[in-house]
């Protein structure tokens, strides 16, 4: 059987599906195609009123791709409520190889020099991937997504996957779709060619905020 590396893991993206593992300490990996798939629009996106004071605060340093392993790393830990993860050693090495193609992101946030949340995924087309997401602070998680949500918006792409609709998910105005409305979505999202990096390398909470509005609006 061929080897699963980073190339066979963008083509399994670019299908539609996505890789898991049972545990952490099973290194074998599980694709995925679920028959309701997990988005959240662009164009859409909402963030609660007491989360865009935090943001517009810049309560956080929001920064990008300065610390992939450490999120994917944090991601991958039990936590108080959650003892087990999907991400095993294998995940995080396909991971760490597509970070280093440019073809996986961080959305990080900072306080005191100190890393207290952020998320990951893949990024193809004009689709963005996302994969996981932890906090150590209060809304560190929710203001990394909203970031990602305005650097999405400004770099031109059509796709934010969220893969399963959670209830942390859906004040941001996550909804389920059929797996071939999915595969539709996906398949306009990869005609196109989003910029991760049409941002500044880091925006401000105004900026986010501002962005996601303007395309509210449109």
């Amino acid at each position: 059987m061929p080897a699963f590396d980073s190339d066979t893991l963008l083509t399994c993206y670019s299908r539609g599906v996505f890789p898991m593992a049972e545990s952490r300490d099973d290194e074998r990996l599980y694709l995925l195609d679920p028959e309701e798939r997990g988005v959240i629009p662009l164009d859409t996106f909402h963030v609660p009123r007491r989360l865009a004071r935090t943001v517009r605060g810049d309560r956080y340093d929001v920064r990008v791709d300065t610390a992939f392993d450490l999120v994917v790393e944090a991601c991958a830990e039990a936590r108080p409520g959650r003892a087990e993860t999907w991400i095993n050693g294998s995940i995080q090495h396909l991971y760490a190889e597509l970070h280093e193609r440019g073809r996986a992101h961080s959305v990080e946030c900072w306080t005191d020099g100190g890393l207290v949340g952020g998320l990951y995924g893949v990024s193809l087309g004009a689709a963005f991937f996302g994969e996981s997401m932890f906090s150590d602070e209060r809304d560190a998680s929710k203001v990394a997504l909203v970031h990602l949500a305005a650097r999405l918006t400004l770099g031109g792409y059509r796709l934010l996957d969220a893969q399963f609709v959670t209830g942390h998910l859906t004040q941001f105005g996550a909804v389920e779709i059929s797996r071939d409305a999915y595969k539709r979505r996906l398949a306009t999202a990869l005609a196109r060619e989003g910029d991760f990096f049409f941002a500044a390398p880091m925006l401000s909470g105004e900026e986010a905020l501002g962005a996601l509005e303007a395309s509210a609006a449109v």
